[in-house]
C-alpha cells in the first residue's frame, strides 16, 4: 500500500477553517494545520487540477523538492491498476475522491456526457479542462441538502399556480402548457419539449428582470410569514436569497427537486441532469472529470445555453442508495457508473476485516485508529483519522481496529471509520 498526501480546495462555498471537516482531515494528514480560510474540497486521486502525492518511506512526499505524484507512480508501475483497469482506461485511474464541507449553495449545474465534455474541451479548454464525462455519487456524512433533478410535472403546476413571480416571467403560453402538463399527468418524453422551453425561459431571463422578479418574490413571502407558515421551498427561497441575491437561481429551485439526505445516504447523478448541492459534509466519488457546466448560485462563468440544451430533462425524485452489506462490517454503494463504487467500513475497537479488490482502490481513514497488516512478511503499519492510502489491485491487507491507549478504552474510543474507493466490481 502507498500513502497519499492529498489537495485541498479552497472554493468560496466551503466550510471555514476549524467548521470543516475538509480542513480538519487534511491537517491531520499534512500536520500544516489550518487558517482562516473557505475548506470546500479534499481531492485523492490523480486528476491534474489537484493529484496526489506518494508519501515515499522515509521520507515527504516523493521527498521535499521533486514529489513523485500518483500518476507518476502509476506510469511507473501500471500494474498497480491490474489489466482490465489499465487497458480500458489507458494506463489511469477512472476515478476521482473527495470529501466536500458545503457552508452555502454550489452552483446549479450539470456535468457533460462524454460526447459533449470532448466538444467542449476541444472547443474552450480554458473553461473546461478535460474531455471526459463526470457522473457522481455523493454519501452523506453529515445531514445533507441538494436539488437534484426536475420536480414532476404535478409538481411544477401547483408552482406555477401559486407562485405569481414565476407566472409573471414565464408567461401565459408557458404556464398554461405547465398547467396543462400536470392536469394530465404527463411527465417523461412527453414532457421534455414543454419542461425544456419553460427552464430554458426562465433561466435566460435578462439580469433586470430577474432582480425585479426575485425581489418580488423575497418580499412578498416575507410578509406572508408573518402570518403563515410557509413551504419547505418558500423558506428555501428566502435562505439562497440571501447568498445570492438577485440571482436566477432562486425562481429556479421551483423546477428542482428539493432532497434531504441522513448520514448513510446516497444519491447519484448521470450526466446532463441538473443538480446544486446547498449545505452539509459528503464522501463524494465520481469519474475522473472536473467539467461543470453552470448556470446559477455562482461568480464563476455561466455558460446558460450550453445548460439548458444539454440536459435531459428527467423528471423525479431522486434514487436513494443507503448500502448494500458486501462484507463483515462493510456497506456498499453501488451507482451504475463503471468507474467507481463506495464502501463504508465501521470496525468496533477490537475487530479486524480484510480489504482486497480487483481493481485500484483509495482508503480514507475516517474516524478512530487502525493497524494494517500487509504483504508476505506481515508488515504492520498503524493508520488514523486523515490518513489515505492507495491499495494497488489484486493486493490485500488486514485491518484492524485498535486502542489507542488505555484511556481512551475508558474514553469509549470510537470504532475505527474508512471510506474505501474503487472501481465498480461489474466492470472488472
Amino acid at each position: 500500500m502507498l500513502r497519499l498526501q492529498c489537495k485541498v480546495q479552497h472554493y468560496e462555498w466551503g466550510r471555514i477553517g476549524a467548521d470543516s471537516e475538509v480542513a480538519r482531515l487534511h491537517a491531520l494528514s499534512s500536520g500544516e494545520g489550518f487558517q482562516d480560510l473557505p475548506y470546500a474540497e479534499l481531492w485523492m486521486g490523480t486528476h491534474p487540477s489537484g493529484p496526489s502525492s506518494v508519501i515515499l518511506e522515509g521520507g515527504g512526499a516523493g521527498g521535499d523538492s521533486n514529489p513523485v505524484l500518483l500518476q507518476q507512480w502509476l506510469d511507473m508501475h501500471p500494474e498497480d491498476l491490474g489489466k482490465k483497469v489499465q487497458q480500458r482506461w489507458d494506463g489511469e485511474l477512472p476515478y476521482l475522491f473527495k470529501v466536500l464541507s458545503v457552508a452555502k449553495a454550489l452552483s446549479i449545474q450539470a456535468h457533460p456526457d462524454k460526447e459533449l465534455a470532448k466538444h467542449l474541451h476541444a472547443s474552450y479548454p480554458q473553461i473546461y479542462k478535460d474531455g471526459n464525462h463526470k457522473p457522481e455519487m455523493a454519501l452523506a456524512l453529515t445531514p445533507f441538502e441538494a436539488l437534484c433533478g426536475f420536480v414532476t410535472s404535478e409538481e411544477l403546476k401547483q408552482a406555477v399556480e401559486t407562485v405569481p413571480e414565476l407566472q409573471s416571467v414565464l408567461g401565459a403560453d408557458k404556464v398554461h402548457d405547465l398547467i396543462e402538463l400536470g392536469k394530465n399527468r404527463v411527465n417523461g418524453d412527453e414532457a421534455k419539449p414543454v419542461l425544456k422551453a419553460a427552464f430554458t425561459t426562465l433561466m435566460t431571463l435578462p439580469k433586470d428582470v430577474v432582480t425585479d422578479s426575485v425581489s418580488a418574490l423575497v418580499s412578498r413571502l416575507a410578509q406572508e410569514k408573518e402570518v403563515r407558515q410557509l413551504t419547505e421551498k418558500e423558506e428555501l427561497v428566502l435562505q439562497l436569497e440571501k447568498q445570492y441575491p438577485a440571482d436566477v437561481g432562486v425562481l429556479s429551485i421551483f423546477f428542482l427537486n428539493y432532497v434531504k439526505l441522513v448520514p448513510g445516504e446516497a444519491v447519484y447523478l448521470d450526466a446532463n441532469v441538473p443538480h446544486a448541492y446547498l449545505s452539509g459534509e459528503i464522501v463524494e466519488c465520481m469519474a475522473a472529470s472536473d467539467n461543470v457546466v453552470r448556470a446559477g448560485f455562482t461568480p464563476k462563468f455561466r455558460d446558460t445555453q450550453t445548460l439548458c440544451a444539454m440536459l435531459t430533462y428527467k423528471q423525479g425524485l431522486p434514487e436513494v442508495l443507503v448500502g448494500n452489506s458486501c462484507a463483515p462490517f462493510t456497506k456498499r454503494y453501488t451507482p451504475p457508473f463503471d468507474e467507481f463504487e463506495v464502501d463504508h467500513i465501521v470496525l468496533p475497537v477490537g475487530s479486524t476485516t480484510e480489504i482486497e479488490s480487483a481493481g485500484p482502490s483509495i482508503l480514507l481513514v475516517f474516524n478512530g485508529v487502525g493497524a494494517v497488516t500487509q504483504g508476505d512478511n506481515k508488515k504492520v503499519s498503524g493508520v488514523s483519522k486523515g490518513d489515505t492510502i492507495f491499495l494497488p489491485a489484486g493486493k490485500k491487507i488486514e485491518l484492524a481496529a485498535v486502542l489507542e491507549s488505555e484511556d481512551d478504552a475508558r474514553l469509549k474510543q470510537p470504532p475505527l471509520q474508512l471510506y474505501r474507493a474503487g472501481v465498480s466490481s461489474h466492470a472488472l
